[in-house]
């Protein structure tokens, strides 16, 4: 009975010696694997992207130190260009800084039965040198750093168009900053960044004024309801025109940074049209009716702009954005406003020849031998110039110094000189007017007197040369 009991035990005992010797393989087998992972890592293990499964640190940080000298950085440029650096041309390397050991230092060693089935994923910024030397010559190389390759910003503008004026779009221009792409390149090749983009890193310099700037939107908007008048200027065989290419000279831009008419500008203007179309005092081609031109200058008849008037008057017109047709004001006016403000209204007296004629719209109605003043006797003679016709009088009395006399027909052209008749006169012309002259005025025979006032009007202009 006793041998049965003895084969049981040996089975026994053979079971227990196994599980003994599976649990010592176990455990050296563990203690194996905590062992060789303390120097490796653990399955799994990703590092940067590559898979450092039972790589030393060593190994790990060689083929980290691989990748750097591999690596090779895209600079995208504005409008599409991309130029490289490598590592190689900076002299970027890798540097060990004791961060892979601590990645293997703190991975779980213990439980590295538990690792084939996972993965462990490290994200590293490497820590490299460069040869800064070397990389500002190979910025400084890039074709986008080239002088030659670079257009200047140019700011959002006001521009005239058909049909107005517009805002045109800014010129975001290729000037970069070389300090910006300096930093910025050095930055990106030091953390491996595999694209650089230049314009998405602030390194162009771009304009100051954008398209959909407030002010200048408000300021286009501003000049467009501004010069908005088209005003034509009468001066009777010329003009001139006052519309948006004329008006946008006028603008200028007030403290508030709004646009308006600047007042000195149109008074300039005004200005300027009174120095091309003023007559009023200025020296004047004639044509006599002998047939030869000369140069007449004095009297009082003409043109002339208020200056001051006509420029308040053509301000309150163009903010009204008045269209039409003007006549300045005027301080003194003329009969006729064409380059010829004589017209063909007026009289010509001849001092010399001690005649005098009188034209109406062309027609020669008084040829007439008269008498002028007395140019022996200073202050009696007829002053020579232009003059307008100041005053018409039917019947008038002339009295001057030591002198009375009754006329029919009295048209002075200079304060107390004027045409009129001389009942007192038998003859007239020749040289009467050296002994028997005037004051000053033109005699003349009653019946051209008579013809001369029924058809003249105030301010016919009078030439005396």
């Amino acid at each position: 009975m006793a041998k049965p009991y003895s084969k049981k035990s040996a089975r026994i005992k053979r079971t227990l010696l196994l599980t003994l010797f599976f649990l010592i393989l176990t455990a050296g087998a563990y203690g194996f694997g905590v062992y060789y992972f303390t120097n490796h890592f653990l399955p799994g293990s990703v590092v940067n992207n590559f898979n450092c499964s039972y790589m030393t640190v060593e190994e790990a940080e060689n083929l980290l130190s691989r990748q750097v000298d591999a690596f090779v950085m895209a600079v995208e440029t504005r409008n599409n260009g991309v130029e490289s650096i490598s590592a190689s041309e900076v002299g970027l390397k890798y540097v060990s800084d004791g961060s892979i050991q601590n990645m293997m230092k703190n991975q779980n060693r213990f439980q590295w039965f538990l690792a084939f089935e996972q993965q462990k994923r490290y994200d590293k910024t490497v820590t490299t040198q460069m040869d800064e030397t070397a990389l500002e010559q190979v910025v400084d190389k890039l074709n986008c750093m080239q002088p030659a390759n670079m257009t200047a910003p140019a700011n959002a503008e006001i521009v005239e168009t058909v049909e107005g004026f517009a805002v045109a779009p800014e010129d975001r221009g290729t000037t970069l900053d070389p300090e910006l792409v300096h930093q910025s390149v050095k930055n990106a090749m030091a953390t491996q960044q595999p694209v650089l983009n230049l314009e998405e890193s602030g390194c162009y310099i771009d304009p100051a004024i954008l398209q959909n700037d407030e002010k200048i939107n408000r300021q286009c908007e501003q000049m467009n309801e501004l010069t908005k008048a088209y005003i034509t200027y009468d001066f009777g065989d010329r003009s001139e025109l006052v519309e948006r290419g004329l008006i946008k000279t006028w603008l200028t831009e007030d403290a508030n940074g709004d646009m308006q008419l600047d007042e000195t500008k149109v008074a300039e203007y005004v200005n300027s049209l009174g120095y091309k179309y003023d007559t009023f005092g200025c020296t004047r081609t004639f044509t006599t009716s002998y047939g030869y031109d000369i140069s007449i200058g004095g009297g009082d008849y003409g043109w002339a702009i208020d200056q001051s008037a006509e420029t308040a008057a053509l301000i309150e017109a163009v903010k009204a954005q008045t269209v039409d047709v003007r006549e300045p004001i005027y301080a003194f006016k003329g009969l006729c406003r064409d380059t010829n403000d004589i017209g063909s209204t007026y009289v010509e007296v001849d001092l010399a020849n001690q005649t005098m004629f009188f034209y109406k719209d062309g027609e020669l109605l008084v040829e007439t031998e008269v008498v002028t003043g007395n140019s022996t006797i200073p202050g009696n003679e007829t002053p020579t110039g232009v003059y307008a016709i100041d005053a018409m009088k039917s019947p008038a009395t002339l009295a001057g110094e030591n002198y009375s006399s009754d006329v029919t027909y009295w048209m002075p052209f200079n304060g107390n000189v004027g045409i009129h008749d001389a009942p007192w006169r038998d003859e007239f012309g020749g040289t009467l007017y050296l002994e028997e002259g005037s004051h000053g005025c033109v005699n003349t025979p009653y019946e051209y007197a008579e013809i001369i006032y029924n058809n003249i009007v105030i301010g016919t202009p009078v030439v005396v040369y």
